[in-house]
């Protein structure tokens, strides 16, 4: 038996096939789903989705999302999903820059939707970076 992996973002479905496991970075921490896992929906946070197929572990770095469980698949619908060759470390760093930059001139106290939207930034550009700067 497998597990049935979907992964999509607006622009298009990224990943669908059989996988042997799943690990998702949750909002409450790192969840691990087997098959037959008990049915659930998510939160996810940026960070990085691990999967194996055939033995190879494969990465992706996810922004922000929600992953449903149900029986035998997993639904990953999140703002983006990418692969370590996808990755532009120039431009995940400015972006990092940039939105620590704006954060600096936000009223946090009046603005908390900006505030909220400069660290989801910070955050999934972060993901980018880990895991395009780990050693393979």
């Amino acid at each position: 038996m497998s597990l049935q992996l979907e992964i999509v973002t607006p622009e298009k479905k990224v990943f669908s096939d059989s996988v042997e496991n799943v690990y998702l970075p949750g909002t409450d921490g790192e969840l691990g789903i087997l098959e037959a896992h008990a049915s659930l929906v998510s939160g996810l946070k940026p960070g990085e989705l691990r999967y194996q197929k055939a033995g190879q572990t494969v990465s992706l770095a996810l922004g922000s999302g929600f992953a449903e469980v149900t029986g035998q698949k997993v639904v990953v619908l999140t703002d983006s999903a990418l692969g370590s060759d996808e990755i532009d470390e120039a431009k995940a760093e400015a972006a990092i820059q940039r939105a620590e930059e704006a954060l600096k001139n936000v009223d946090h106290s009046v603005d908390a939707e900006e505030v909220a939207h400069l660290q989801a930034v910070i955050a999934k550009s972060l993901a980018q970076l880990n895991l395009k700067r780990r050693p393979h």
